[in-house]
């Protein structure tokens, strides 16, 4: 399945459930690490940002 972000379980923007769709894992899970990975420093919320910008939509919902 190619990567794109899930427009039907989407929180913010779809990133987080699509990576999780397209590498099989927990949506809840892996947006409970990215949360929790806020708290170290970093560029997470950049990252993210530049997902939403880069992965394209599955045009969904």
């Amino acid at each position: 399945m190619p990567l794109r972000r899930d427009s039907r379980h989407k929180v913010v923007a779809g990133v987080c459930a699509g990576l999780a769709r397209r590498y099989g894992l927990s949506r809840t899970g892996l947006r409970l690490a990215f949360v929790v990975s806020c708290i170290l420093p970093g560029p997470q919320f950049v990252a993210y940002l530049l997902l939403w910008v880069v992965i394209p939509s599955d045009a969904r919902g």
